[in-house]
């Protein structure tokens, strides 16, 4: 009889998993409490896999012999408990795919710069001329990937989430860009806990394998101090000798963030053995991500920045750290145990208006109020209160003047009034080109 594989979720990494486990020959069945999006139902049906949604029945879910579970689920969930007491192995996506491919894995985590860095190894490779894939939590699910084309590179972006996970999983490159505060609501509200799932990165790493690292960052090297590795080491930062074959000023990635991670993704290249003038071209031509420090629209005379990516407060940092006009910040959304004080030098300095847009804004007025002042005699900010976008920009419109810049970046996760980050950029864009 076929060992019997549940997939909680069916989102991109869920509807993946369960297409790869249908080809392998396992008895599959899917579950979601939310509601399945048309093209994943699709999929499961054109494989002929079972699934419900709006429920977990658990008399089809207890039975399993291993679950596939989404990295959104978290291990408090009284089902996962469930499994867990009966000594049901809980597995990510990730882990379910590689058992499935001999490719070599570049993997990426950190609290921010994830998505860019990702994309710019992707982009490197791709201008090398290499078989590659793009996986985790940007492009196809690596599990789908795996199950119908063959790669002989997969570039793939890690949450702690995905992280929290895996077990015999193995990177033969893992980088590691910086770790602040971030999901603390999922690790029961102890750093430690998220620093650990971070560093579940260089897991089952040996001598062959790679681990690059920012060495400035007082988290990482606080760690790297406690613990031993046994990958070959790669620190980078302004400290350690410089990898760029480019000067900074002709990255096409501004900012000093985007500084770090081209280093972190020209070790990675010059790992796997990939010409300098490649990495030189690719590092000069990459054109970014959405929804991170994305130019929108210049309206009278001022910019608009989508930067909704900016899911935590690390984010927001570098973002207004990139700013040189007089700002306008929007943020606001769902608090994942957010420590404001890390912008509060940045948002004296550089803005003059803070516009909150979420369902609850009271942490950010009792954080912010007390250091606003009074904008009329010159000094501190104003704060204008709001609770949705749409609101949001158009307090925005008329607080700008010519020549200042507005700047979507939140601080927070989107599910308290949209679908996803992404989601949240579409809804100021769309509200910023109809001013």
């Amino acid at each position: 009889m076929a060992k019997r594989i549940v997939v909680l979720g069916a989102g991109e990494s869920g509807s993946g998993a369960a297409i790869l486990a249908k080809e392998k020959g396992f008895d599959v069945f899917v579950s979601d409490c939310g509601t399945i999006s048309e093209p994943y139902r699709a999929l499961l049906d054109q494989n002929g896999v079972q699934w419900e949604d709006g429920k977990h029945s658990e008399e089809l879910i207890l039975n399993a012999d291993e679950v596939i579970k989404s990295p959104g689920i978290p291990l408090t969930a009284p089902l996962i408990q469930k499994l867990q007491a009966q000594g049901t192995p809980i597995i990510s996506e990730i882990e379910f795919a590689a058992r499935y491919t001999n490719a070599k894995m570049i993997c990426i985590t950190g609290s921010n710069g994830k998505t860019t860095t990702t994309s710019l190894i992707f982009y490197i490779l791709k201008q090398a001329g290499l078989n590659v894939g793009l996986a985790g939590n940007i492009g196809n699910s690596l599990a789908l990937q795996v199950a119908h084309e063959n790669h002989d590179y997969y570039v793939i972006e890690l949450s702690s989430f995905q992280l929290d996970n895996m077990y015999d999983f193995k990177a033969d490159i893992a980088i590691l860009l910086n770790i602040t505060p971030d999901h603390l609501d999922r690790y029961d509200y102890k750093f430690q806990n998220y620093v650990d799932a971070k560093f579940r990165i260089t897991r089952n790493q040996t001598k062959e394998d790679s681990f690059i690292y920012w060495a400035e960052d007082p988290v990482i090297d606080r760690e790297m101090k406690k613990i031993e590795l046994g990958a070959t080491l790669y620190p980078y930062g302004f400290t350690q000798p410089n990898p760029l074959p480019v000067g900074e000023d002709e990255l096409a990635l501004k900012g000093r963030h985007n500084v770090l991670n081209s280093m972190a993704a020209t070790i990675a290249a010059n790992v796997v053995g990939i010409k300098k003038e490649v990495i030189r071209e690719s590092l000069m031509t990459f054109q970014g991500v959405e929804h991170r420090l994305q130019y929108v629209a210049t309206v009278r005379g001022v910019r608009y920045i989508n930067d909704s990516k900016a899911t935590n407060v690390n984010s927001c940092w570098y973002a207004l750290e990139s700013m040189t006009t007089p700002t306008v910040l929007i943020l606001g959304g769902k608090d994942k145990g957010n420590d404001y004080s890390e912008i509060d030098e940045l948002v004296k300095e550089k803005c003059h208006t803070l516009i909150f847009m979420g369902l609850h804004n009271e942490k950010l007025r009792e954080h912010f109020e007390p250091l606003s002042n009074s904008p009329l005699k010159g000094e501190g900010f104003q704060i204008i209160d709001t609770d949705n976008l749409h609101d949001a920009v158009q307090a925005a419109y008329h607080a700008a003047k010519e020549g200042d810049t507005v700047l979507l970046s939140p601080c927070c996760a989107s599910f308290d009034l949209f679908k996803s980050y992404e989601d949240r950029g579409e809804q100021f864009m769309k509200a910023v080109r109809e001013l």
